[in-house]
């Protein structure tokens, strides 16, 4: 059994750190959390003492850090084959492992118009071409994702791939940066939407963001 720690900033605005959290918590995974805290410029002070790249989230394996949060999710379902974070059928997988990087990559117009910020509510705020064509391609993700036939399993339940898994977990930020936004989704992508915020991890994240007091003018564009 290995020890865990996940080093997260601050919940209302930590998106990168929501994504291993979240799949974590939400696969039923004991962890410790250290918990750190922006600056007004957006540095982490402190963070020098888990991370070698300098910037959250970090997960201590047995004290042996994993940075960049695409890499901790694929360490946590090596480490935990029994809980499935990547589909079961392989070509599920290819296309899971796919989604996943594009989300890592991309989707720069949305994230820098569009910051998560989880206390706030800016309904129109940051939409723009740029914008609105990296929504569209996230759609059109979500949608492929939900109507394919995942293998020869039935599917599992409401998320991406059936059951929960880091697929979700990596889109998870933007779902609500969707709700922050009030951006409008066709009914398959709203309901999809739904399904993540409902989820158990989802609402224990988004209840200790707002009780955050912490105002990070770096991510607040709109205040």
């Amino acid at each position: 059994m290995h020890k865990l720690a996940l080093v997260v900033a601050n919940k209302n605005y930590s998106s990168w750190s929501m994504r291993p959290w979240v799949l974590l918590r939400e696969a039923g995974i004991a962890f410790e959390e250290i918990s750190l805290r922006f600056g007004d410029d957006g540095r982490i002070p402190g963070v020098e003492r888990y991370s070698p790249s300098g910037q959250v989230p970090v997960l201590l394996v047995d004290g042996d850090p994993v940075w960049d949060s695409l890499a901790i999710c694929e360490t946590v379902a090596e480490l935990y084959p029994d809980k499935h974070l990547w589909p079961r059928d392989a070509d599920a997988r290819r296309r899971a492992r796919s989604v996943c990087a594009e989300m890592h990559a991309g989707f720069r117009s949305l994230r820098g118009a569009m910051p998560m910020n989880i206390r706030a509510s800016h309904p129109g705020k940051g939409m723009s071409p740029e914008v609105r064509k990296d929504i569209e391609r996230i759609v059109a993700i979500w949608e492929d994702c939900l109507h394919r036939p995942q293998g020869r399993a039935a599917r599992e339940g409401p998320m991406l791939f059936g059951a929960f898994g880091v697929a979700d977990a990596m889109y998870a930020p933007v779902v609500t940066r969707f709700a922050t936004y009030a951006v409008a989704l066709p009914a398959a992508a709203q309901a999809y939407a739904d399904a993540v915020l409902g989820l158990r991890a989802m609402r224990e994240w988004a209840d200790a963001a707002r009780r955050e007091t912490e105002f990070v003018r770096a991510d607040e564009p709109y205040a």
